[in-house]
């Protein structure tokens, strides 16, 4: 890959208000315009912008390293390749896709639940990524009553609109790809505040994406929370977008202080009036079905989730939170053994996020049998071992299960059920109910058990209350797919949002996403690329990346040939 160096790595500057004042008024000039740029010119803007991507990428993948605590050259590496440029370029290239379709790719399949509701497979949509991604089903399910219609952009937003896009500080590619859902979904040009938390990342952003910059459509800006108050109360700021805390949303939108925002949520005046969409994070829950395993399956699924929880250190929002197994299945202790025993063989991470250290101790101060797990020898100041929770009770209130701990926390809740039928009756409830948030969840459920109780399974898909849900797959892939629609289940109200509202992604464009399901095999191989153990992912990551730049078959063999060695 061609790429190039930015003199530039630090934290930028803070910028001065005069400055962004500048920033919003050309904006503000230009977005009438971009609500006139035609389809065939956003194309050239993509495919620009991916080139961009690649340019920087090497840069952009060992600077996120270095503030991580990663060798850049070691296979761990790969994660922030996978979660930054290569999600990034693959949402580049599926935005491009769907403009050649005229916004209004066709899905793989339509069918419709027995209630009418519809359901649209998106994913593997072409032959490579059904070479890559074999035996993986997405699909995005449409709100009920509503048709799967898609497209709705070109009506929206043509008097043109401004978005402030407040990113996240955990993964790098979330800003990039909630700045190109406005611009290329919702018709919108962007400001994009970087988190101080990765804010080293936005002399990338800038680079990667300067063709919509120098021409008025995007620009970045940087600073803290005394910035950000100041643009989601700026008149040209039309609209807002937030992915990042429900606390930070909260005062945001019905102010900082606790009483105002009590006194506000009673009278239903919000201090903030303009549209605001969002992702909030979620205490994400891991339902294992109870089910007749083999040693393989054991240790294959205790990878699985300890994988989950370790993934960018645990700073994610849909890190493995609470881990739901079924009190008479004869295989529960086995299998927690083995997630206790999988964890451990996971080297500790630096503890980068603010206040990750304060988190844990909140977590250990309810929760005196926590286990902490990991390599042997003394915890650096810099580090966290990874702890488990055993026997957290499942009931209303409990702290593990409505407290997103932001850090290598997991939390283990049995029910009492033995049978895979009555397990899904008691978790889809107590996982809707129980459990804060509903962005994503995961269910574990072997082949036959799918078999033996379809029907169930099927309901018990259909009543999960969460916009992306992995069956046998971490619902991070929901995220990185892209043509699967990202977001909390619709519905939160304003004053009680958990989750956020509204989506990113979606690059299918339809109009009504309700959430979207991945399944996968029980069993995957070679090993998936979110597994923490996978021994050759950087070069993996580096071809996938390579591919999405320009797509071959060779460039897919080196891939596949890539992964063989993981």
């Amino acid at each position: 890959m061609d790429t190039i160096s930015l003199p530039q790595l630090d934290v930028p500057a803070l910028c001065p208000f005069e400055r962004v004042d500048r920033q919003l008024q050309t904006l503000t000039h230009r977005k009438k315009v971009w609500a006139t740029v035609s389809r065939e010119d956003r194309i050239h803007y993509l495919e620009a912008c991916l080139q961009g991507v690649i340019a920087v990428a090497d840069a952009w993948v060992e600077t996120a390293c270095q503030h991580k605590g990663i060798d850049p050259q070691s296979s761990l590496a790969g994660e922030e390749w996978i979660a930054g440029p290569v999600a990034t370029l693959l949402n580049l290239r599926q935005l491009i896709n769907s403009l050649q379709a005229h916004g209004k790719p066709t899905p793989v399949t339509l069918r419709q639940r027995p209630n009418g509701q519809t359901i649209a497979q998106v994913f593997p949509d072409n032959a490579m990524d059904r070479l890559l991604w074999w035996g993986f089903r997405g699909e995005v399910w449409i709100e009920p009553g509503q048709p799967a219609s898609q497209g709705r952009v070109d009506l929206h937003n043509r008097a043109g609109a401004l978005c402030l896009v407040l990113g996240a500080g955990n993964i790098s590619s979330i800003a990039p790809m909630d700045a190109l859902y406005k611009l290329f979904a919702e018709n919108q040009v962007v400001l994009v505040k970087m988190n101080p938390v990765n804010a080293y990342m936005g002399a990338f952003l800038e680079q990667a994406l300067r063709p919509l910059q120098q021409d008025g459509f995007f620009e970045v800006t940087y600073g803290g929370s005394e910035l950000g108050r100041y643009l989601c109360h700026h008149p040209q700021v039309d609209a807002i977008h937030i992915t990042g805390s429900h606390r930070t949303h909260d005062a945001i939108v019905w102010g900082e202080a606790q009483s105002e925002q009590t006194r506000r949520k009673a009278d239903h005046t919000p201090m903030l009036t303009k549209p605001i969409t969002s992702e909030l994070g979620c205490v994400t829950p891991i339902l294992v079905v109870p089910g007749n395993w083999s040693e393989a399956d054991l240790r294959f699924q205790a990878r699985q989730v300890a994988s989950m929880v370790t993934h960018n250190a645990s700073f994610n929002c849909v890190a493995a939170k609470v881990l739901v197994t079924a009190q008479g299945w004869p295989q529960q202790q086995a299998f927690l053994d083995r997630v206790q025993e999988e964890l451990s063989r996971i080297p500790r991470r630096k503890a980068y996020y603010p206040g990750s250290h304060d988190r844990y101790q909140a977590f250990l101060s309810h929760y005196p049998q926590a286990v902490p797990i990991g390599a042997e020898g003394p915890v650096a100041p810099d580090e966290l071992p990874w702890t488990i929770l055993p026997e957290v009770p499942a009931q209303a209130g409990e702290y593990a299960l409505t407290e997103e701990a932001f850090c290598g926390i997991l939390a283990e809740v049995s029910l009492d059920s033995s049978d895979a039928g009555d397990f899904l009756a008691q978790a889809v409830p107590f996982a809707n109910d129980q459990i804060w948030g509903n962005l994503s969840c995961v269910v574990l459920i072997d082949a036959q058990t799918q078999r033996d109780y379809h029907a169930q399974f099927n309901q018990a898909i259909a009543d999960l209350r969460y916009g992306g849900i992995g069956v046998n797959v971490w619902s991070g892939i929901v995220y990185l797919a892209g043509v699967t629609s990202w977001g909390a289940y619709p519905g939160n109200p304003l004053p009680d949002i958990q989750s956020g509202q509204g989506v990113v992604h979606n690059s299918y464009f339809f109009d009504h996403p309700q959430k979207s399901v991945l399944y996968a095999p029980f069993r995957i191989y070679p090993t998936p690329i979110w597994f923490a153990d996978h021994r050759n992912l950087r070069e993996l990551a580096r071809h996938y990346a390579a591919l999405q730049a320009q797509p071959s078959w060779r460039r897919l063999g080196q891939i596949i040939c890539a992964g063989l060695k993981g």
